[in-house]
């Protein structure tokens, strides 16, 4: 069993424009963009992080605006539902907030004990804010949201799949616990980590078309190790299984393996280190566009490639 895990690093979704994009998570989320970087195979594309303070690990939503991309088709095999973590008693406050800006899917609801609140993302991206404890989580208030309700970071995600069982031997085999199951779901968590600790498991029926990826579509969740030395650890743990795994790619904020999982979601194994502050003062993350050393000599060109974003 792996035992380098740290509870999630960040998940990575597609949309159709960038300015909408980041005005809903910047304005309505009141989450911080941490970086304004491009997309390492498309630099025409940006690559937008958005996060906590810092972008502490776990707390790190980042998005691929691949302009008039067609919305996802919502299937199996996929991430169904990205959820973030409030602190207690928050829902009502999201509830109005959301409502006043015109969000739709709102409605709340408790599963496995926990108030949340579902609603849609402007590619119709599912999401929820979940009622957690902060466990020594401080969230970005600089965004227009009170500390009483600031979002805190992910609480998990949800997948939907045809089998749970492959995907929860697969968990299992990365550190995560089988906890409990309320209706068609069944929650893994996994311990001494971050406070981003729970993947659920939604099992669907076997006639449900499968999920097409699109604006909207989560392109892939990424799971945290300490460093690179444990990321090659579970790269070898994974080989030795007999999953097909990237070599490492250095994503400049953190070192990346890629693998594909039963249930059809990737996975991507990332590094908390160096950290987005490597090339950005803590004050000014995500002022300026980065780009990968590569692609500096075509900052011009680029630049006039990509659509002028709010700060």
């Amino acid at each position: 069993m792996i035992k380098d895990i740290k509870g999630l690093h960040h998940v990575t979704s597609m949309a159709a424009d960038a300015s909408t994009n980041n005005a809903f998570f910047t304005n309505t989320l009141g989450m911080r963009r941490v970086k304004k970087t491009v997309n390492f195979d498309a630099p025409e594309v940006y690559h937008l992080y958005y996060g906590d303070e810092v972008g502490t690990p776990g707390s790190v939503m980042t998005y691929f605006p691949f302009g008039q991309m067609p919305k996802g088709r919502r299937g199996a095999g996929e991430v169904g539902v990205t959820e973030f973590a409030i602190p207690t008693g928050g829902v009502e406050f999201w509830k109005q907030r959301l409502a006043s800006e015109g969000v739709t899917g709102l409605a709340d609801g408790t599963v496995f004990g926990e108030k949340r609140l579902s609603f849609d993302g402007p590619d119709g991206d599912s999401f929820a804010l979940v009622e957690s404890d902060a466990r020594g989580r401080t969230a970005w208030t600089q965004g227009g949201v009170p500390d009483e309700a600031a979002i805190l970071g992910f609480r998990g995600a949800r997948f939907s799949l045809k089998d749970v069982d492959a995907t929860g031997e697969l968990l299992t085999f990365m550190g995560y616990q089988k906890a409990e199951t309320e209706g068609d779901v069944t929650r893994y968590v996994i311990e001494g980590g971050n406070a981003a600790d729970t993947i659920d498991l939604q099992q669907l029926s076997s006639s449900t078309p499968t999920a097409g990826q699109g604006a909207g579509s989560v392109h892939h969740i990424a799971f945290a190790v300490e460093d690179r030395a444990a990321q090659l650890r579970v790269r070898q743990a994974l080989l030795d299984t007999g999953y097909q795994v990237t070599p490492v790619i250095d994503r400049d904020y953190f070192w990346a393996i890629y693998f594909r999982t039963p249930g059809g979601v990737l996975f991507e194994i990332a590094t908390n280190e160096p950290g987005f502050d490597r090339d950005e003062d803590t004050a000014h993350l995500g002022e300026a566009l980065k780009l990968p050393t590569r692609y500096e000599p075509h900052r011009s060109k680029i630049e006039s490639l990509l659509p002028t974003l709010a700060s």
